[in-house]
């Protein structure tokens, strides 16, 4: 399974995708992860396009990917 679909190259998904990218760079420039440490960058406000310094932070994979998120009160 590729993963890759109509809806996976949205114009929205793809802008969602550069900025989670760019956030990860953002943090390695910074000294707050390095590549292949097994963390995520969390985006504190649930927003991946906010990538200012106060909103991101290196956590772990399952600590990242068990918070709860809601398009109407963001994260929890």
């Amino acid at each position: 399974m590729s993963g890759e679909g109509k809806y996976d190259k949205s114009p929205k998904r793809m802008a969602d995708n550069r900025a989670r990218k760019k956030a990860r760079s953002l943090l390695e420039r910074a000294g707050k992860a390095k590549r292949g440490d097994g963390k995520d960058v969390d985006h504190k406000n649930g927003n991946p396009r906010d990538n200012s310094p106060k909103n991101l932070r290196s956590v772990g994979r399952a600590a990242n990917r068990s918070i709860k998120r809601n398009k109407k009160a963001g994260k929890a």
